[in-house]
């Protein structure tokens, strides 16, 4: 069967759209912290297609990935950036919080876990109003280590709420690696604590993920309870430091700012391993095929951004 080579456009739509936003914020064109998801492009776009016009859709900090699925214009969310009128939330939300309600993107939080109690508000406002449609949430491997993130989930079971729980989990905290910092939590494990389906979604095919975020809606639907989701991850444009004690450099990554080792091009391909939805992309479609949509996507990218 014919793949749908609109979700891989989508896929290269977004790279392209943060490539050109992370050369505007190394040449210091915004005043608001941005924080980047190239690595993550594969999720967005199957949680943006997913989404039925009844589902609400609820993020964290770094949703500029989720934002720029659910809006077709660069150009506006370029402008919110830089707090500009004609933004997408007129230069009033800026990054961390930027929202698009009329695409059911309804909030977003600067505020670690934040986001996590406000879905659950949102499950329980439909529930209780008997509306249709799916509450889903983003969150990250840091945010999972907040109270709200338990409180919530036992929320969201004990009044069988129909919630997607979306984890993203880079496996790095801040500049460094989780393992540096703390011990593994289990998932899996947490989510059969509360009785609730796990789900985990490693490899970057947003065609895979899609089928089974698809499944897990369902299922969040149908009830009890919420459903639990791991998307295991890179964040693109990591860096190492090379000093006396790590002669062979140490894994550095930025949390928010621009990505320092990637660089705008006609083929905005970063890692030629399955950590890269782009490299997926081109061993289900083939390398051409996937360089000469990326071409013709940033021709048309940076004709509206400029």
């Amino acid at each position: 069967m014919a793949l749908d080579l609109g979700l891989a456009r989508e896929v290269l739509r977004l790279r392209l759209g943060m490539m050109i936003i992370n050369e505007m914020y190394k040449a210091k064109a915004f005043k608001v912290p941005i924080h980047l998801a190239m690595g993550h492009e594969a999720l967005a776009v199957a949680v943006s297609a997913l989404m039925d016009p009844d589902d609400v859709l609820v993020c964290s900090h770094r949703n500029i990935h989720y934002n720029l699925a659910r809006n077709p214009s660069l150009k506006s969310e370029i402008d919110e950036f830089l707090l500009k009128d004609q933004g997408l939330a007129q230069g009033r939300l800026g990054s961390m919080n930027l929202a698009n309600p009329a695409r059911g993107l309804v909030y977003s939080s600067s505020i670690l876990g934040n986001n996590l109690c406000v879905a659950a508000g949102l499950a329980l406002a439909k529930k209780v109003k008997a509306e249709p449609g799916a509450v889903l949430v983003v969150t990250g491997d840091g945010a999972m280590e907040e109270g709200a993130f338990y409180e919530s989930l036992e929320f969201m079971a004990s009044y069988d709420l129909p919630c997607l729980v979306l984890v993203e989990n880079n496996g790095w905290s801040l500049a460094t690696r989780i393992h540096e910092r703390r011990c593994h939590i289990h998932l899996d494990l947490f989510a059969r604590a509360f009785d609730a389906p796990y789900l985990l979604l490693e490899g970057n095919d947003p065609y895979a993920y899609l089928a089974e975020l698809r499944s897990a809606r369902d299922l969040a639907l149908a009830g009890p309870g919420p459903v639990l989701v791991e998307a295991r991850m890179l964040t693109l444009g990591d860096w190492r430091l090379k000093t006396e004690d790590f002669p062979e450099g140490k894994f550095i990554n930025y949390h928010a700012g621009p990505a320092p080792t990637v660089e705008l091009s006609d083929w905005p391909l970063i890692r030629a391993d399955e950590s890269d939805p782009l490299h997926v992309l081109c061993g289900l479609l083939g390398e051409q095929m996937v360089r000469d949509m990326a071409l013709a996507l940033r021709r048309d990218l940076e004709g509206e951004a400029a």
